[in-house]
């Protein structure tokens, strides 16, 4: 095989598209996933799909790398009608993906992950010396900077998104679908990603980009196609759109994006935290000496990269995982550092947690059940020993009617409902107990831009209401529309704690990268975020009835 460096990009006739999706129809038991879908691909291009939770987007992109087939329609690649059976299918027609949560196996190295799966006499080898060979050609060419021989666990998150492209670079794929490619990047990664991706469509490939983050696509796309309800709605450019006509093209109404953020002056300290150390599930310090306080009417943002020790210093919180001897942890004066969940409730406490189907609600359970989970021994609901129903369920319908949770019944089971619904479900449970400190970690992580800007506004009303608020995110649009004090964790430390106004994204990133303090806070409040969404950008893909097939978890695929 040619050397990369010197190799012609191999382009059939460029008036034909590279991929053509006509007419296509996927039916899920009692759901239309993809209803006389048409979507067309380009070589050199970026074309965007876009769209809510359940739009239809995934099961699309499923079908086109052969995990599904089609009911109805057809698929023309390079002109040529072709049927794609299965996944190695799709990447012999020179097809890649790259998903959201990476295929890669920690232990072995770079070289070894993108060997893997490979047969035995795939050009140009399979040897691994040969292969190092190749991805250091590759990476020359796009810019993807990676050592060949490195274990993947010692890799940054961008690093490992670079393994991914590179895969399937490896495996000389004309046309790339990037599912979600920036949830967990830096903006700096994010930069850094955008600049190779466009390196790609120069040099002739097909790019699918599926993404929520609104900037993002209006920077990137040459094209952008609008799923709604399994149909497309629209066909636009970034020139003739802006992220509201995006939006309102997305969800089928007008969406507030920018939160009316009330001036509200803090209080006294509700939450503090003091030298909190923790170890983490791998042995190893995963909290660092973390002193944060969260006072009355504010909100604390924490931001940073997953994996820098936001998930157990949640825990600690919450009393779900020990503290180290030293830290101190206190709930309106009261130290619940080597408490459990049970006490650090009734000290005052709301948890919102990151994982909602491993934490926050047990699927199994129907909707008034986990509505219960925290308050079934109330007073309210007890009778000499025995639960009144009658007032439990009345209890549940005004939580589900001020919450907005759309639920066929309270008997439902709750792993039926669509990920913003389950998300609202734990939040009103959560909130109905009057909390004076409110913990969310990752609040509208997985759930579609409706849900979000419902959350947000909740989260803005306990604020009002004189509730402290932490909430930990790795959506800096979140944070930068709700927040207002930025503490940014790296490898267990916070780094930086920035008021809201002296925030910039570029400062953010650089301090989520590990950068120093001073570092950090040297870039000053003067680029253009003021107006920065309250939420466009709602996770991870999960169109709700494909998932149930692949997992028969309906809605929660984050």
């Amino acid at each position: 095989m040619e050397s990369l460096a010197t190799a012609p990009e191999r382009v059939e006739n460029t008036d034909v598209p590279l991929l053509e999706m006509r007419n296509i129809t996927k039916r899920f038991p009692g759901v239309v996933a993809n209803d006389d879908v048409s979507f067309d691909l380009r070589r050199g291009e970026v074309h965007t799909l876009l769209g809510e939770n359940g739009a239809g987007k995934s099961t699309l992109m499923k079908i086109l790398f052969g995990l599904y087939q089609p009911d109805e329609g057809q698929i023309l690649l390079r002109g040529n009608p072709v049927e794609i059976t299965s996944p190695t299918n799709a990447i012999g027609m020179r097809i890649g993906m790259v998903h959201q949560h990476f295929m890669l196996v920690p232990t072995l190295s770079v070289a070894e992950n993108v060997a893997l799966g490979l047969k035995p006499g795939w050009r140009p080898s399979t040897n691994l010396g040969a292969v190092s060979s190749r991805i250091v050609e590759i990476s020359e060419r796009y810019g993807l900077a990676v050592d060949p021989s490195i274990e993947v666990w010692k890799l940054s998150v961008g690093e490992r998104q670079r393994v991914e492209i590179i895969k399937a670079l490896y495996r000389d794929a004309e046309l790339l679908v990037l599912d979600e490619p920036t949830a967990v990047l830096t903006p700096q990664e994010v930069d850094d990603l955008f600049v190779i991706l466009r390196q790609m469509t120069a040099n002739g490939r097909g790019l699918v980009f599926i993404s929520h983050k609104l900037h993002e696509v209006i920077e990137l796309s040459d094209r952008i196609t609008v799923l709604r309800n399994g149909r497309v709605t629209g066909h636009t450019v970034p020139a003739d759109a802006d992220r509201h006509q995006l939006a309102q093209m997305m969800v089928g109404r007008e969406v507030v994006l920018a939160p009316d953020k009330a001036s509200v002056e803090p209080g006294d300290v509700r939450l503090s935290l003091r030298d909190v150390k923790v170890i983490g599930d791998r042995g190893t310090m995963a909290v660092n000496g973390v002193d944060l306080d969260v006072r009355a009417g504010e909100i604390v943002g924490i931001a940073g990269v997953s994996g820098n020790g936001q998930r157990e210093l949640a825990e600690t919180i919450a009393g779900l995982r020990p503290a180290r001897r030293g830290s101190v942890v206190e709930i309106d004066g009261v130290d619940v550092t080597a408490a459990n969940s049970a006490t650090t409730r009734a000290a005052g406490l709301a948890y919102v947690p990151e994982e909602r189907m491993k934490d926050g609600a047990i699927g199994e359970f129907d909707v008034k059940e986990n509505l219960l989970l925290i308050n079934h021994d109330d007073s309210r609901f007890l009778r000499s020993g025995l639960f009144r129903s009658e007032r439990m369920a009345e209890h549940c319908h005004r939580l589900v009617d001020a919450f907005s949770v759309k639920t066929p019944s309270l008997e439902t089971p709750t792993k039926s409902l669509s990920g913003g619904n389950i998300q609202k479900l734990i939040l009103a449970r959560e909130l109905d107990s009057s909390p004076t400190v409110l913990l969310a970690a990752q609040p509208t992580r997985g759930v579609d831009i409706g849900a979000a800007e419902y959350i947000h506004s909740q989260l803005l009303a306990q604020r009002a209401d004189g509730v402290a608020i932490l909430m930990i995110s790795e959506d800096l649009d979140e944070i930068l529309a709700l927040a207002d004090r930025i503490a940014v964790m790296y490898e267990g430390k916070v780094v930086s704690v920035l008021d809201r106004p002296s925030a910039t994204r570029e400062g953010l990133g650089l301090a989520m990268a590990g950068a120093t303090v001073g570092e950090a806070d040297s870039f000053v409040a003067d680029s253009p975020i003021a107006d920065s969404p309250v939420h466009d950008s709602d996770g991870p893909d999960s169109d709700g009835p494909e998932s149930a097939v692949a997992d028969s978890e309906v809605t929660d695929a984050s």
